[in-house]
């Protein structure tokens, strides 16, 4: 999942990476703790490195956190710091050949297109439904996207608008490879017209040629319309995580 959304500025210091992107998505502005801390220091001392490290970058202490016995003294350790919980997110998997419900098919004149890189309509429509900023935000987030190999769909609607778009990132792995299907907007006034499930099968073919062992996607606990959509389509719940804040820090009033 790192691999599939890779923050351009990064460090790694005793377990945790930190990452950060100009405050262009949670994912890549927030530190990822990959263990508990084996030094001295501790969970107080790597904070305060973090906390230097992303004042330095203007922007706030953010973890992403699995659920999970694994993380519960670090979740124990930022109860105590006043860390806000944020955006519960369901981690979904199915194998490459799971047997899946058929899904709502769009109607005729649907178009479907599949490119390795994704093309001015495809961020144009993305950015639109999920982004947040103006051209900066939008060229930072494309740096992301491309810094994973990955393949790009776009259905188009019967007068040939884009519908719908959904990337499906291919990161380098070890033995098992694995594709992340990510960027699944649909332009509001084409939803519920199976525009999105037309998306979603054009990626999960592509990972089928890719020779993929399985798929992950990551999707909001708030998000059921498009839970039932994963669902449909053989994706189970493996796993949650949410992000930790760190709550701003109240300067002091002088006169």
């Amino acid at each position: 999942m790192d691999a599939a959304w890779p923050a351009p500025d990064r460090q790694a210091v005793d377990g945790w990476v930190f990452r950060a992107a100009d405050g262009v998505t949670q994912r890549a502005n927030s530190i990822w703790p990959r263990r508990d801390p084996e030094g001295a220091a501790g969970f107080p001392g790597l904070l305060r490195g973090a906390r230097s490290w992303y004042q330095s970058h203007r922007l706030p202490v953010i973890f992403q956190v699995m659920d999970g016995a694994r993380t519960a003294s670090l979740n124990a350790f930022l109860d105590t710091e006043g860390f806000t919980r944020q955006s519960e997110t369901l981690v979904m998997t199915r194998g490459i050949w799971t047997a899946a419900a058929s899904a709502c098919a769009p109607g005729p004149g649907c178009f479907a297109e599949l490119s390795p890189s994704p093309s001015a309509e495809w961020l144009q429509l993305w950015w639109s439904v999920d982004g947040r900023g103006g051209d900066p935000a939008l060229a930072t987030a494309r740096g992301i996207l491309e810094a994973c190999p990955s393949l790009y769909a776009l259905v188009r609607d019967s007068a040939r608008r884009p519908a719908a778009v959904g990337r499906l990132a291919v990161p380098d792995g070890g033995t098992a490879r694995w594709g992340g299907i990510y960027c699944m907007p649909t332009r509001p006034d084409a939803r519920r017209r199976g525009y999105g499930s037309k998306v979603l099968q054009v990626l999960l073919e592509a990972g089928a040629g890719q020779k993929l062992d399985g798929y992950w996607l990551l999707v909001t606990a708030a998000n059921r319309g498009a839970q039932q959509l994963y669902l449909q389509a053989g994706f189970a719940e493996a796993s949650r995580y949410c992000y930790r804040q760190d709550p701003p820090r109240r300067a002091l009033a002088g006169c």
